[in-house]
């Protein structure tokens, strides 16, 4: 088993998304002999925007790319391949304004590619990233679950699917600046559901 851990927080220490993503891995790990896990940290290697530089790269043939512009869609060839080859993939996501991290941001925008990771068919788009388990280990400040300011889960739903990953589990680290209390339950509940989602 092929375990791909992609920590998403701007945060390099300290980040709670990151050490919840951590902790399943672990636990999918130590249930999985012989499971190779990869950690893909957004802090520290940042993937860089999809600009227009970089949309010039990726449309131009590889055989007629310049050096700066072959540089830069390795870039993104190299987070495909970590992800092609994964079994399972462990997402740690923070809430940053009602959204996701535009680390997350710009690691999904590398990882979609047409012809590569989903295509366009008769019957429209078939994603091409398929049979991975994905778990999604969500952390927020305040309560936003099931409810119309939580945009993170449908958006991470719609664009998982879009690239053949359907089979998405969510894990809730919920109202984590609510004060000491509040935050020793969102973790306590955090932990309770990383048990369940991998029993």
């Amino acid at each position: 088993m092929n375990i791909l851990q992609v920590n998403s927080s701007a945060r390099t220490d300290g980040s709670q998304s990151t050490r919840l993503a951590g902790i399943l891995s672990e636990r999918l790990v130590a249930q999985n002999p012989g499971a190779v896990l990869a950690v893909r940290d957004l802090a520290r290697n940042p993937q860089p925007i999809l600009d227009e530089q970089a949309l010039q790269a990726l449309f131009t043939p590889a055989g007629t790319r310049t050096a700066l512009q072959a540089e830069r869609v390795a870039l993104d060839d190299a987070l495909i391949a970590e992800i092609q080859a994964a079994d399972v993939v462990v997402l740690g996501v923070p809430m940053y304004n009602f959204g996701v991290p535009v680390q997350l941001k710009n690691w999904i925008d590398a990882i979609s590619r047409a012809k590569v990771t989903f295509q366009y068919t008769e019957k429209g788009a078939e994603g091409l990233l398929k049979g991975k388990k994905v778990y999604v280990v969500l952390t927020r400040g305040g309560v936003y679950r099931n409810t119309p300011a939580d945009s993170q889960v449908p958006y991470l739903k719609t664009v998982l699917a879009f690239l053949g990953m359907s089979d998405v589990e969510f894990v809730y680290a919920e109202g984590l600046a609510m004060g000491p209390e509040a935050e020793q339950s969102a973790l306590a509940s955090a932990h309770e559901q990383i048990e369940l989602v991998t029993a």
